[in-house]
């Protein structure tokens, strides 16, 4: 055993520990709420227990038989998984079919070639046959996946590899001896790759996590550049193990920051936007509200203000439970936010209350035409759990600088319309 790499080892496993402790204080699909970066931390966590299989293989000294390649061959493979583990986590569509073919494809063929380095003898053919599956492996995924997933990163993705496996092809085994430029090459391009994902997806973020990650990853797959240079061209340099695993760490620490920074944002869209239906809360809507009447005081336009109230909701929840009640509001929300126009605001003041802020009007009739589109779509029927929902809606207007002249007596306004709405509903249904 090489017990100089404990150390390494013990701070790896501090590291995930770390990771651990953080994840599990996170909802299970917090990807899934809107604002929040494309990364799964999950898989991140993943990607580091691989990182911790590496070191822990390192230990054992290798011995020239079939255990020792084994375990060489874990080393470096659990190295390469946790890079395509790390890009795959770093796209949005992860989740999609073609993202697990396209980790196979960036995983296995560079796995594979490291094996046949690492085997005592292995035959010419599958050196080459492996750099050729290495060249077009990721490109054939490209090709069959939808057009709509081949973004700027799978395009650089494939180009890279059909580099490597074009490289490999003339430069490795057989037509050398010596694999450390095979090695080198694969490890370099893995890390170089899921740099340039990861700088993809975070590069209009630019924080501190961000910038920190994306350096360590770069830095992490140049000691496989410059490391072999050193050794080639200054032999009497010497450069500890531990100063090529500073890269590691810190990935590690921008890896953590960033997901401090995921909490942070998260905490504060939660604090601006109704948990349930992810539209915007009373306090962001007071907020937007102001700013659009003072936006159009200036431009002599107007604001627009809906009211709207659903008319037999407390009925949908005595008869089938709040279960059901919450799947309608979250359908309630969704017609209406495919009704309204993607500069207006749709926000749920209420437990059935909803209000909606139409700005930068030329014309007062805006604002009835989209309140009685609105009353059309929630008259519709609803399928929910399997039952069908009548409810209907009572809808208030105000407009400014018509009704008010502030937001606060433009709410009153169209509140009080939004009730005698709704007791003239009653009387019809008396």
């Amino acid at each position: 055993m090489d017990w100089t790499k404990i150390p390494d080892l013990l701070a790896i496993a501090a590291l995930v520990g770390a990771f651990y402790s953080i994840l599990r204080r996170e909802p299970e699909h917090n990807d899934e709420l809107p604002g929040t970066p494309f990364a799964d931390s999950r898989q991140w966590l993943f990607s580091w227990v691989l990182i911790l299989i590496h070191f822990a293989a390192s230990m054992v000294v290798v011995q020239d038989n079939g255990w020792g390649s084994l375990v060489l061959s874990i080393t470096l493979i659990s190295l390469v998984a946790a890079a395509v583990e790390f890009m795959r986590a770093s796209v949005q569509y992860r989740r999609h079919i073609s993202s697990y073919w396209m980790s196979a494809a960036l995983g296995i063929p560079p796995s594979l070639f490291i094996v046949l380095l690492v085997l005592p003898s292995a035959p010419g053919w599958m050196f080459a046959a492996t750099s050729v599956l290495i060249a077009i492996g990721p490109l054939l995924v490209g090709l069959l996946s939808p057009r709509r997933l081949l973004g700027m990163p799978r395009y650089v993705v494939m180009t890279l590899y059909l580099l490597l496996g074009t490289s490999l092809l003339l430069f490795a085994p057989p037509r050398t001896q010596d694999g450390s430029f095979a090695l080198n090459a694969i490890l370099f391009t893995v890390y170089f790759a899921c740099c340039f994902v990861f700088w993809s997806n975070y590069r209009k973020r630019s924080s501190a996590g961000s910038v920190i990650t994306v350096g360590g990853f770069l830095t992490w797959a140049s000691v496989f550049v410059i490391g072999p240079v050193l050794q080639m061209r200054f032999p009497a340099i010497h450069i500890e193990s531990e100063v090529w695993n500073l890269p590691k760490y810190v990935v590690a620490v921008g890896m953590l920051l960033l997901l401090l920074e995921n909490q942070i944002e998260r905490s504060q869209y939660l604090a601006l936007h109704d948990d349930l239906t992810t539209l915007a809360n009373r306090r962001l809507f007071q907020t937007h509200l102001n700013e659009c009447i003072q936006r159009c005081a200036e431009s002599k336009k107007k604001v627009g203000l809906l009211q709207i109230d659903l008319d037999r909701f407390k009925q949908v929840n005595d008869l089938y439970g709040h279960h059901v009640g919450d799947l309608l509001l979250q359908q309630v929300a969704d017609r209406m936010r495919s009704r309204i126009r993607r500069g207006d605001m749709l926000a749920r003041t209420g437990g059935d209350e909803f209000s909606v802020v139409l700005a930068d009007l030329e014309r007062s009739e805006d604002v009835e035409a989209v309140a009685d589109s609105l009353v059309e779509l929630l008259h519709l029927p609803f399928s929910v759990d399997h039952h069908d929902l009548h409810i209907g809606a009572s809808v208030g207007s105000a407009i400014y600088p018509d009704d008010a002249r502030d937001a606060s007596n433009l709410y009153i306004a169209a509140d009080l319309r939004m009730y005698e709405e709704k007791e003239l509903h009653r009387g019809m249904n008396a």
